[in-house]
C-alpha cells in the first residue's frame, strides 16, 4: 500500500493507494506542536479506520507546506523503514519555469503534474484551501506560475476576528445576494464574493495563458480541487472543465510511480 500525504497549514489529507487507485481518504487537523510519537499514534489510529496500519505501508509520497510536519513524517517513516518521497521542484518530473523554482509550493507543482498527466495541458488548477492557489500548466506540461489569494474560511475568520460586531457564521450558500440581516449579508459577501474572485481570476489567467502560448482560449482547461471544490456553487464558475477534489493525492501517486518506480496510478486490473 502507498500512503499519499498532502500537508497544509490547516489540514493533513491522507490517501491510501492500492491497485492503481485511491481506495480511502482521511483528513486530520495539522498539529503544529505534535511530536513524532504523537504523529505515529495518530497515523496508526487513522489507518486502523480502514483496517490498515503502518505495517502495511510500503511507501510514502508527500507534499508539504509545513516543514516541521515534513520532518515529523520523515522521522516516523524512518522508524518503520518506509521509503518516503518528498515533492519539491527537484523531485517532481516537470519543468518549473519560475524566477526562483525552489520557492514553488510542492503541492502546486504536484497539482500541475496531475493536471498534465490526467487531463492534459495547458491548464489552470484552482486549489481552494486555506489559501486559494491558481496553478498554471503550460502547453508542454511545465509549471509556469500562477496566483495566490486568501481562502474563503480565512476571509471569514478575518471578518469575525477583526470586527467588534460581526459574528462567526455558518458557511451556507444564501438564496439572494442582498442580505436582510447581518448573517445573510455576511454569507452573501463571503460566498458570492469568493465565487466572483475565483471566477474572475480564473477567466483572466486562462486568457493570459492562451495569449502567451498563442492558442485558443477554449484549449486551456480549468480544474478545481480542494475541499471547497465540492460546494454546489463551484459548478457555476465559468471556465471550469473538471472538478477533482482529490487531484493533489492523485498527483502524489503519479509522482511515486514515475520517480520511485511504484505501481502505475490508474492501472486497470
Amino acid at each position: 500500500m502507498l500512503l499519499v500525504v498532502d500537508i497544509g497549514n490547516s489540514n493533513i489529507t491522507l490517501g491510501l493507494v492500492e491497485g492503481g487507485a485511491i481506495v480511502a481518504t482521511r483528513r486530520l487537523g495539522t498539529r503544529h506542536a505534535a511530536t513524532p510519537d504523537e504523529l505515529e499514534v495518530i497515523l496508526e489510529g487513522t489507518l486502523s479506520l480502514d483496517k490498515r496500519g503502518l505495517r502495511d505501508v510500503r511507501g510514502i509520497s508527500l507534499a508539504s507546506v509545513v516543514p516541521s510536519q515534513t520532518a515529523l513524517f520523515e522521522t516516523v517513516a524512518d522508524r518503520h523503514a518506509i521509503p518516503i518521497l518528498v515533492a519539491a521542484a527537484g523531485t517532481v518530473p516537470i519543468a518549473v519555469r519560475l524566477d526562483r523554482p525552489s520557492e514553488a509550493g510542492p503541492d502546486r507543482i504536484v497539482n500541475a503534474l496531475a493536471a498534465a498527466r490526467l487531463y492534459g495541458a495547458p491548464a489552470v488548477v484552482v486549489d481552494m484551501g486555506t489559501a486559494t492557489t491558481f496553478d498554471c500548466v503550460g502547453p508542454d506540461g511545465a509549471f509556469v506560475g500562477g496566483a495566490i489569494a486568501p481562502g474563503l474560511r480565512l476571509g471569514l475568520e478575518a471578518l469575525a476576528g477583526g470586527t467588534a460586531r460581526l459574528p462567526r457564521i455558518e458557511l451556507r450558500t444564501p438564496t439572494r445576494a442582498i442580505g436582510r440581516d447581518t448573517t445573510g449579508a455576511m454569507q452573501s459577501g463571503v460566498i458570492f464574493g469568493y465565487q466572483a474572485l475565483v471566477d474572475g481570476l480564473l477567466t483572466r489567467i486562462r486568457r493570459e495563458l492562451a495569449e502567451t502560448a498563442g492558442i485558443p482560449l477554449d484549449t486551456v482547461r480549468g480544474i478545481l480541487t480542494g475541499g471547497l471544490s465540492a460546494e454546489p456553487w463551484a459548478r457555476d464558475i465559468d471556465g471550469v472543465d473538471v472538478i477533482d477534489p482529490d487531484l493533489t493525492l492523485k498527483g502524489l501517486a503519479i509522482l511515486h510511480a514515475e520517480v520511485a518506480g511504484g505501481e502505475p496510478f490508474g492501472r486497470r486490473a
